[in-house]
């Protein structure tokens, strides 16, 4: 089952992340949404499966910094607007392994998320 973090190379926390799964020798593709991009479609499917609101990154530098009418009464389609336009508002890392979505690091949730899956 392929497993793939997606985030942005330089991001602290995705440094984290990465580490954790490569001294646990978990393989896994790296997807920059910075440098490669992310679509409408893949940010859509995300938001139904864990909604939009987990997935905005409302403590970055680059919310915060949004007038704040573009802060108000955001809609899931207005956040994945701002998302699509500026990617790393996209909480990171969003870890996608089959079907199942882990948003954000946190170790537990990585073990949990991972446990099944058979190891080398």
């Amino acid at each position: 089952m392929p497993i793939i973090i997606h985030g942005i190379r330089n991001c602290d926390t995705m440094k984290k992340a990465r580490a954790w799964l490569d001294a646990r020798g978990i393989a896994h593709a790296f997807h920059d949404y910075k440098v490669a991009g992310i679509d409408r479609a893949t940010l859509g499917g995300w938001s139904r499966r864990v909604g939009w609101e987990r997935l905005l990154n409302r403590a970055g530098t680059t919310f915060r910094k949004l007038p704040e009418d573009q802060k108000q009464g955001l809609t899931e389609s207005a956040a994945i607007d701002l998302m699509l336009a500026q990617p790393s508002m996209i909480r990171r890392p969003v870890l996608s392994i089959g079907d199942r979505l882990v948003v954000g690091f946190d170790t537990g949730e990585y073990e949990s998320a991972l446990a099944s899956l058979p190891r080398d």
